[in-house]
């Protein structure tokens, strides 16, 4: 597995609980990255519980988020609830706001607990290895090669890997950015997630994390190299103006680089898989932030992964066919999901996000009719939740894989730890 984000740890993790031999190769030396995706979804928490890490899962830094609202300036309008969920049978029905490298130190040290499993960490992948049309191995660092039945592509949205595979992409048309950044919350603000949309074109996503607000501002696209020729200042009033309640909070905004870029993009491939190699999460299809879901679907894609390669892989000397063939079916089972929610975040960039940064906003004078009729019938609003918190074909964990109350005694015999390593010192 190339790359240690939420895809490659998932699927070594899951793999070598089948007691296949994986190695994860992380170009950092830790995962301590901020302003990256960390919204752990309802579906997700479920693989967690399945895999037997929700004990370890709770004592992480983590909020729920248990509704969804937006600010109109026709007015405020709750659009989701997520603890609906809970009536038809999700054991978690919230989105968990979790630091990604806690979740992803989590799920490592799992993983070192199999044998089978390995990472290596400070091992940045320079090309693929081939052999007479295949994918054999990868090169990483200064010299070091890897040989393996399949590399697996878990590198992110500018994945390294894709590139040098020259496998067809598909790109979309976006019409934003976004702008990361934090502000100070208070004990008596809204709570939850907070959509601020205006008709004069300001749009503002606000995630309570407790003690602040995670905030993502988008903007027109191809425009913040021109705003930041001027001063944050400007930014500082803009947000003063669409919600007036945040008043000299603003101020902690002190110059433009307490705001990060992130060039939003939206594409997939057209095959996520060549002879030796599979591509998944980001690599194989990068997302919108609309909805938040690029980790989940991400995740979703290793489990699937997993149960369709561990009874190839786990042989020990698979048939290289056999592995090509597992591995195009991936694609086929995680397609409609990928599709599905593309084409949803499409929508909302043409009908939404377009609208409202030209100036056209959502409506004068009252709320769109979907979000009234989201007030009207309250029940309604497990749909949202549904499609967000869930989403498309979700996956579970193999049984093979699960730990806790159900685990197997072949699951829970004592083995050798697994090993971790630097490639600082091999």
């Amino acid at each position: 597995m190339v790359g240690g984000g939420p895809a490659g740890i998932v699927l070594g993790l899951v793999l070598a609980r089948a007691g296949v031999a994986v190695t994860v190769l992380e170009k950092h030396g830790d995962f301590l990255r901020d302003f990256r995706g960390d919204t752990v979804h309802p579906s997700t928490m479920t693989l967690i519980d399945e895999l037997g890490l929700w004990d370890r899962f709770t004592q992480l830094p983590w909020k729920p988020i248990e509704s969804v609202r937006v600010v109109l300036d026709a007015g405020p309008a709750q659009i989701g609830d997520l603890t609906l969920l809970g009536r038809v049978g999700v054991p978690h029905p919230f989105v968990a706001m979790v630091p990604q490298w806690h979740l992803l130190d989590m799920l490592a040290a799992a993983g070192e607990e199999e044998p089978t499993f390995t990472l290596v960490r400070h091992a940045e992948v320079t090309d693929l290895v081939r052999r007479g049309g295949r994918v054999t191995g990868v090169r990483w660092g200064e010299g070091n090669e890897l040989a393996a039945d399949l590399v697996v592509a878990c590198d992110g949205r500018d994945s390294r890997v894709r590139e040098r595979s020259g496998l067809p992409q598909r790109d979309f048309d976006v019409p934003m950015d976004v702008w990361w950044f934090r502000l100070p919350r208070e004990e008596d603000d809204p709570a939850g997630g907070l959509g601020r949309l205006t008709d004069d074109g300001r749009m503002i996503i606000m995630i309570d994390r407790g003690d602040h607000y995670q905030v993502a501002y988008l903007i027109a696209r191809g425009t913040d190299a021109e705003a930041r020729r001027g001063p944050v200042q400007a930014l500082r009033d803009e947000l003063r103006r669409a919600a007036p309640w945040l008043g000299d909070r603003v101020d902690a905004l002190t110059t433009w680089d307490d705001v990060k870029l992130l060039r939003v993009t939206l594409n997939r491939l057209r095959r996520w898989a060549a002879p030796g190699l599979l591509c998944l999460g980001d690599a194989a299809h990068a997302m919108s932030p609309v909805g938040g879901v690029g980790i989940n679907l991400a995740v979703q894609d290793a489990v699937a992964a997993a149960r369709l390669l561990a009874p190839v892989l786990a042989t020990g000397d698979p048939d290289p066919a056999a592995v090509d063939a597992a591995a195009r079916r991936v694609q086929r089972r995680r397609s409609v999901p990928t599709v599905a929610t593309q084409t949803a975040q499409r929508i909302a960039h043409r009908v939404v996000v377009r609208n409202v940064l030209r100036g056209g906003g959502l409506g004068v004078g009252r709320l769109p009719l979907p979000v009234r009729l989201l007030q009207k019938v309250p029940a309604l609003q497990i749909v949202p939740a549904y499609l967000v918190g869930i989403g498309v074909l979700p996956e579970r964990a193999p049984a093979w894989a699960r730990r806790g109350q159900d685990a197997s005694a072949k699951n829970s015999s004592a083995l050798p730890s697994g090993s971790v390593k630097d490639s600082a010192q091999p």
